[in-house]
């Protein structure tokens, strides 16, 4: 395979990753959020919340840059369950649970009010992204052998057993046992990328969580990044081929895909197999770095390839008149010395 290990590894660093001025702003927004959630509630004479999680992609370092700032923040609210009652003293309902804070979140200034979903509340920016705020509740157990904690979601079901923190920590606990954690997360971002670049795709392909599931299950160490990347893009296909249901790692008989035939894995798999398809003509004895660069740029859709290219070749043409020049520079210094040294110029 054509070497372009650092080209894959530079797309990464500079159009994957998503950029420390997006990450900081993104904070911000987040925070300010709790804040605007917390004024709501106490406005309300609402319960305080215990605390908030982040979760999702936002919390496992795979959110990936979009040109369109179409970007998803999870950030899950946690109450203590006693707290979680009615006017008249009857638990909440997990849907009555998802309007408290709807109501609180929204203090008017939102172009778009947030919205109840069924498994959180959505918070619309006009930069473009969203933050969800999917609602939870400790519960206390007692137990002859002490208290037991658990968290449930407040679901479109009911009140459902889960907690994404266990997520998080799956996904952490996996990075270490994979030998290089950061090429897994690379690879998991590059994915998601590529999953995402095309506009025509975005609604009917695998999630960003099915995604990262799946890099996890087939990702393979390689001192190359090029290769790495192409070697679990075969990988993923293949194993979709035989399979494309997704179990959920952490909650037990639930799955991330709809069936047996799920409508977008199969568009997964299907897109990776152009990917691969794509880069074949990296294998083949004569091919060129400037070929091989065309075949990274069609797979992402992107220019970034074809202008790195480019700019070397720009930079090397102006080094090589730089090393013209100062050779030129130089003999002609030679010759003045030489003359000045043979008692040459002017006599009076």
């Amino acid at each position: 395979m054509f070497n372009c290990s650092k080209d894959v590894r530079a797309y990464h660093n500079q159009d994957v990753t998503l950029p420390k001025v997006d990450q900081d702003r993104m904070r911000s927004r987040r925070n300010a959020n709790r804040d605007r959630l917390r004024k709501g509630l106490k406005r309300a004479h609402k319960p305080s919340p215990i605390e908030f999680v982040s979760q999702g992609s936002y919390a496992m370092k795979t959110m990936v840059c979009d040109p369109d700032n179409d970007y998803d923040i999870d950030d899950g609210v946690y109450f203590r369950k006693e707290d979680l009652v009615g006017a008249r003293g009857a638990e909440m309902t997990s849907l009555q649970a998802r309007q408290m804070v709807r109501d609180a979140v929204d203090d008017g200034r939102f172009k778009q009010a947030p919205e109840v979903r069924s498994n959180c509340v959505r918070v619309h920016y006009e930069a473009g992204y969203h933050v969800d705020l999917p609602v939870y509740r400790r519960v206390v157990t007692s137990t002859v052998f002490g208290d037991e904690v658990h968290y449930e979601l407040a679901a479109s079901s009911g009140w459902k057993r889960s907690d994404a923190r266990d997520v998080t920590d799956w996904y952490e606990d996996e990075r270490a046992k994979s030998g290089d954690g950061q090429q897994l997360r690379r690879l998991n971002r590059d994915l998601k990328k590529y999953a995402r670049s095309r506009h025509s795709w975005r609604a009917g392909i695998l999630s960003g969580f099915g995604i990262s599931v799946l890099a996890i299950e087939r990702f393979r160490e390689d001192d190359r990044e090029d290769r790495a990347l192409y070697d679990i893009m075969v990988a993923i296909r293949d194993r979709l081929d035989w399979d494309l249901e997704i179990a959920h790692p952490v909650t037990p008989d639930d799955y991330i895909t709809s069936g047996f035939n799920d409508a977008r894995a199969r568009t997964f798999r299907e897109k990776l197999n152009d990917a691969i398809d794509t880069l074949q003509p990296l294998f083949r004895s004569g091919c060129t770095r400037e070929h091989a660069l065309k075949c990274w740029d069609k797979v992402f859709a992107t220019t970034f390839f074809g202008e790195r290219l480019e700019n070397e070749q720009r930079a090397a043409v102006t080094a090589s008149a730089v090393i013209g020049s100062t050779a030129l520079l130089s003999s002609v210094s030679a010759a003045a010395d030489a003359v000045s040294s043979a008692g040459g110029g002017r006599s009076a």
